[in-house]
């Protein structure tokens, strides 16, 4: 199970995750803005984005807003100090699925999140995933061309991975980094970019290089 926290206070951010991950296993990623859970609930599957109402960049409740405009699926609950009938209402209506008032114990917390995982938001990932003649095969971790199998490293498979995952969307190297490797990895920028060439160079007797696109000084992206 994986679950998202957008939370900008740095000690309550950094305390539940630290529960989060101790009390139920799951892998927790944290950020501290409305923006980096859009882009990171949009670039990977989550079971549960949980969002505070006040961060820098605006309210979580436009950005459960944009989720749910944006397709995202899984379930999002609210924290917030504001606990009037129409605040809640209004986080309900903007697409939240609970709402949790601060200060919260972490057993309610956990208690509302094992509510959420239970009604099973996010469907399964397909096994295989085709794009013109290149198929990649999840299960085994195998890619194919024109039936012809391309031998790729763990990490060349996972970032062309969540590209595909993410046709038609940029992702920036930051968001690959966290992606694939973790925040807290010492993993140079650089290393994505000689990474994606490696791709390139292995798909290079096929269409499929031309999948990767760059974006200068963003990232790279699969067009749809």
């Amino acid at each position: 199970m994986k679950l998202l926290l957008a939370e900008d206070d740095v000690k309550l951010g950094e305390l539940t995750t630290y529960m989060l991950k101790k009390k139920t296993g799951c892998s927790v990623d944290w950020v501290q803005t409305g923006n980096d859970a859009f882009d990171y609930a949009a670039a990977s599957s989550y079971d549960v984005v949980i969002l505070d109402w006040m961060m820098p960049d605006g309210d979580g409740r436009d950005t459960c807003a944009r989720l749910r405009q944006a397709g995202y699926r899984g379930a999002i609950l609210m924290l917030t100090a504001k606990d009037g009938l129409r605040d809640r209402v209004e986080g309900l209506d903007a697409g939240a699925d609970d709402y949790l008032v601060k200060p919260f114990e972490m057993d309610e917390l956990l208690a509302r999140l094992r509510a959420l995982m239970r009604r099973s938001f996010v469907p399964l990932q397909d096994d295989i995933v085709r794009m013109g003649e290149l198929e990649l095969q999840r299960t085994n971790q195998m890619v194919r061309q024109g039936g012809q199998e391309i031998q790729l490293s763990p990490r060349e498979f996972q970032i062309l991975d969540l590209l595909l995952q993410n046709k038609g969307r940029t992702l920036t190297r930051e968001v690959i980094l966290d992606k694939v490797w973790g925040l807290d990895a010492d993993v140079n920028l650089k290393s994505i970019d000689a990474i994606v060439k490696l791709i390139r160079k292995k798909l290079e007797s096929s269409d499929a290089r031309e999948l990767i696109q760059s974006v200068r000084g963003v990232g790279y992206k699969i067009e749809a």
